[in-house]
């Protein structure tokens, strides 16, 4: 994630701002341009960039209940940003829903800024009514004996359903424990599911599906019984050499999907640490080296990512031990990953080439 500055005071601003801290001015973010503008307001709830004249902007229908601060150019139709227009259900009926829904939003648009950085397609499902992308955030539901049946997170020909108690922590953690994972957040969900939909959307002639099935395995496998061997016998003796994680292990479109979770983390951390201007110099450990001063999200190859990521991670989860908190990535990337990250790489460029 890039850093942003206000376009009135030149104060730092970040993703989730609404106002200037410094000289008060509302904030908005500009999908088009990809950033975070201060506005000027005008007539009629209308906006314009301050500075820039020649656009007008209205917010978001959902920025009145604080959902969303992103912003849709006055001459379209659409009543919701890029983002949201993908939301077909949402857990509103009460204020803990509301809640909830706040801080999906805010793992949503984390997710929606790198398919604009990369430029990769979202058709909705106005645009594409069989496999276009939408979002539902299920709430739990409860039986007739007062247990709580849990919504379930999961991908089906573009619609991505996500639990939306796991927004709460304690929710989100506990789970976390019971399936024995190192790493589970909102953003994450959101990252690894997207993989499902892109699975389908870039992988769509025969030489990249064969190139798909050669690194991840053939996805026609049969997924129920693929899932019940994996959580009757566990990942195999030696998933660390060849998957990113235990589950990735499972079936191939989990494979696909996780590593596609990995490149959104591995990517878009590496542009946060670009933009801090971070570069690593241990002294004593060159092996630690880096340099990130490129754009993680023109990369050619994934092995110039990795150059760079495999010591930031380890710098990262220093720092975490350091304040007692667990490591912010708990994954060791070996060689068949890092192919599968290059390939997953190139797909996106390509695609992205396609879209200008």
């Amino acid at each position: 994630m890039r850093l942003f500055e206000c376009g009135v005071c030149d104060q730092t601003i970040h993703f989730e701002n609404r106002s200037c801290v410094r000289c008060g001015a509302q904030l908005g973010f500009d999908p088009v341009g990809v950033g975070m503008c201060a506005l000027v307001p005008l007539d009629n709830g209308l906006f314009q960039i301050h500075g820039n004249a020649s656009r007008t902007f209205r917010f978001c229908d959902n920025a009145a209940i604080d959902v969303c601060h992103w912003l849709v150019p006055a001459d379209q139709s659409e009543r919701y940003c890029v983002a949201c227009r993908h939301n077909t259900i949402v857990p509103m009926s009460d204020d803990d829903g509301l809640e909830r829904w706040r801080r999906i939003g805010v793992a949503q648009r984390h997710l929606f800024y790198s398919l604009l950085r990369w430029g990769l397609p979202h058709p909705t499902r106005k645009q594409d009514p069989e496999g276009g992308l939408a979002f539902e955030f299920l709430a739990d539901t409860v039986d007739a004996n007062g247990n709580v049946i849990p919504a379930m997170t999961g991908h089906e020909n573009g619609l991505i359903s996500l639990r939306a108690s796991e927004a709460d922590d304690v929710v989100r953690e506990g789970v976390r424990v019971s399936m024995n994972e190192p790493y589970r957040s909102l953003l994450g969900h959101f990252r690894h599911e997207i993989g499902h939909f892109y699975w389908q959307q870039l992988i769509v002639d025969e030489p990249t599906r064969s190139a798909a099935r050669a690194l991840f395995g053939d996805e026609s496998e049969d997924y129920g019984a693929a899932l019940d061997r994996h959580y009757e016998q566990g990942p195999p003796e030696d998933w660390q050499e060849r998957f990113i994680s235990p589950y990735a292990s499972a079936h191939p479109a989990e494979d696909f999907a996780e590593c596609f979770a990995h490149l959104f983390h591995i990517v878009d951390t590496l542009e946060t640490g670009h933009a801090f201007g971070i570069n690593l110099d241990p002294e004593g450990h060159e092996a630690l080296d880096a340099d990130i001063d490129f754009d993680p999200y023109r990369a050619s190859n994934a092995d110039a990512l990795v150059d760079a990521w495999v010591p930031l991670s380890v710098a990262l989860n220093a720092l975490q031990r350091s304040m007692g908190q667990p490591d912010s990535y708990p994954f060791v990337l070996s060689q068949p990953v890092i192919e599968k990250l290059d390939f997953i790489n190139r797909l996106i460029r390509d695609a992205a080439k396609q879209t200008h």
